[in-house]
């Protein structure tokens, strides 16, 4: 992993915009290269067996592979969470994000339509082509 890339602050519907690039492990969104993505929604379904989490952020669905101290937190379904991680697509599967945080923003509830208004400006500032 490059943490000198930065995490693209997105929403589910850009992520499938991404492109593999021929760098090993990166993505490209217009001219911006990444590996991480920050994503900020809903658990739409947990599970206690280690599956993979799904967030939807209201433009779509990704998996969430979680490790470690993050499997033995109590994740519900309907937790606003904020998560950061690898992003991984790879053919035949469904994209998923290899979680490095995430954290619970339930008792946040300005935060869903804050997030918004973040990728909207990050989007603006740095990922749009000129």
């Amino acid at each position: 992993m490059d943490f000198g890339l930065a995490a693209l602050k997105l929403v589910c519907s850009q992520l499938r915009e991404a492109k593999e690039t021929q760098s090993q492990n990166s993505f490209s969104l217009g001219d911006i290269r990444f590996q991480r993505a920050w994503l900020q929604g809903v658990l739409v379904s947990t599970s206690d067996a280690g599956a993979p989490l799904l967030l939807d952020d209201g433009t779509g669905v990704i998996h969430l592979s979680l490790s470690g101290d993050f499997r033995l937190r109590p994740w519900k379904t309907g937790m606003y969470v904020m998560v950061v991680g690898g992003y991984i697509a790879s053919l035949g599967e469904p994209p998923m994000i290899k979680v490095h945080k995430i954290v619970d923003l339930s008792a946040f509830p300005d935060r869903e339509a804050m997030w918004y208004l973040e990728v909207i400006e990050a989007y603006k500032l740095f990922y749009a082509p000129n």
